[in-house]
C-alpha cells in the first residue's frame, strides 16, 4: 500500500533520467538542468480535465500517453527536440492499479522520445493532469505561426477527423468498430520527427488540436494572409469519408479537434523535398491548398465554396 503523496511519487514516477543535462530531478524543490549552448528552449504546458478533455472511464494507460503526447505535439509544431517534462497530477484518491497503468503509458512515451520526467506535483481533488514539456531548438530556427507568405503551399501531415469520429463513438452517438479511429482519439502520435525535419523548410507550422480550420486560421491571422484549400485533397480516412457522405456534413473533418497532425506552409520551390520527407517518415498527408493575399480561409470542392459554421473547439465559447 502506497503511503501518501511521497510514496506515490517514489513508486510510480521516480525514475533515473538517463540524461547528462539533468543535474537534479524528482525529489527536491526544483529540478536543475544544464541546457547546451546556442540552443533556444521551447516550453509548452497543457491541462487535461476529467469530463472536459477525457471521459472518467478512459483507459489510464492511454490517458498517460495522451497527457504527454499533446504537449510533445506542441514541441513538434515549433520544430523542437523534446528533452524534459514535469507532471502535476490531481487525484480523487490513490488507486494503485490506475496509477500503475497511467505512469506506464506516460513513461513509455517519454522513453521513446528520450524525455526525462524532472518533477511536478501531486494533490488530492477532482482528476486533472497538467504536463509541462521543455525542448531545444538551434538559435533562431524555431517554426512559428507568423511566417506564412503568399503563394506558399499548405500541407497536413496525416489524416484529419479520425479523433472527432472516435469521440462520436465514445459518446455512443455512432457505432464505430475500427480500432484505429479510437487510437487516433486516445493515443495520438506526436509528429516530433517531422517537426524537426521541417526546420529550414516550413515557413509556418501549428499542430491540429482544435480543428484544421481553426488552427490554420491562427497561422493566417498571425501571418496576415489568407488561404484557399481544396476539400477533395484533404487526407481523410475511409470511416470519416463514409460519415461525411452519410451525414452530408462536409465541415466535419475541418472543425473536429484532437488530430495532433501538423499543418504547415512551405515555399512552392520546396514541394518535392517536403513530399519526400513525408514519404520517408511514413506519413500519409499532403498538399491541401495555397496561401493567398485576400484575408480569411476559403474551402472549396468540385461544387464550389463550402461554409463552416463553427471553426473548432474553444474553451469558454458559447455552445
Amino acid at each position: 500500500m502506497v503511503a501518501g503523496e511521497f510514496g506515490l511519487i517514489e513508486k510510480f514516477f521516480d525514475r533515473p533520467s538517463g540524461r547528462p543535462d539533468v543535474i537534479l530531478a524528482v525529489g527536491d524543490d526544483c529540478a536543475l538542468l544544464k541546457p547546451p549552448q546556442q540552443q533556444n528552449l521551447a516550453l509548452s504546458v497543457d491541462t487535461l480535465v476529467s469530463g472536459v478533455h477525457f471521459f472518467a472511464e478512459t483507459d489510464p494507460r492511454g490517458l498517460g500517453h495522451k497527457a504527454l503526447a499533446v504537449n510533445l505535439s506542441d514541441l513538434a509544431a515549433c520544430g523542437a527536440k523534446p528533452a524534459w517534462c514535469s507532471l502535476a497530477l490531481t487525484l480523487p484518491q490513490i488507486d494503485e492499479a490506475w496509477l500503475g497503468e497511467f505512469s506506464s503509458g506516460f513513461l513509455e512515451l517519454a522513453s521513446q522520445h528520450n524525455v526525462a520526467l524532472i518533477g511536478g506535483d501531486t494533490t488530492q481533488g477532482p482528476l486533472s493532469i497538467t504536463v509541462q514539456v521543455i525542448g531545444m531548438i538551434p538559435e533562431g530556427q524555431a517554426l512559428l505561426r507568423s511566417g506564412a507568405e503568399v503563394h506558399d503551399l499548405i500541407y497536413v501531415s496525416g489524416p484529419i477527423g479520425n479523433a472527432g469520429l472516435g469521440l462520436l463513438g465514445r459518446k455512443g452517438s455512432r457505432l464505430i468498430e475500427d480500432p484505429a479511429i479510437y487510437a487516433a482519439l486516445e493515443t495520438p502520435i506526436p509528429r516530433v520527427a517531422l517537426g524537426q525535419a521541417l526546420l529550414g523548410m516550413a515557413s509556418a507550422c501549428i499542430d491540429i488540436s482544435d480543428g484544421l480550420a481553426a488552427d490554420l486560421g491562427h497561422i493566417l491571422n498571425q501571418s496576415h494572409v489568407g488561404a484557399e484549400i481544396d476539400w477533395d485533397r484533404l487526407p481523410i480516412s475511409v470511416p470519416v469519408r463514409k460519415y461525411v457522405e452519410e451525414s452530408g456534413d462536409l465541415s466535419f473533418p475541418l472543425r473536429t479537434g484532437d488530430d495532433y497532425e501538423l499543418c504547415f506552409t512551405v515555399p512552392s520551390r520546396l514541394q518535392t523535398e517536403v513530399e519526400r520527407t513525408l514519404q520517408t517518415l511514413g506519413l500519409s498527408g499532403g498538399c491541401i491548398g495555397r496561401v493567398e493575399t485576400t484575408p480569411g480561409l476559403r474551402i472549396k470542392n468540385a461544387s464550389g465554396l463550402i461554409s463552416i459554421e463553427r471553426n473548432g473547439y474553444e474553451h469558454f465559447s458559447p455552445p
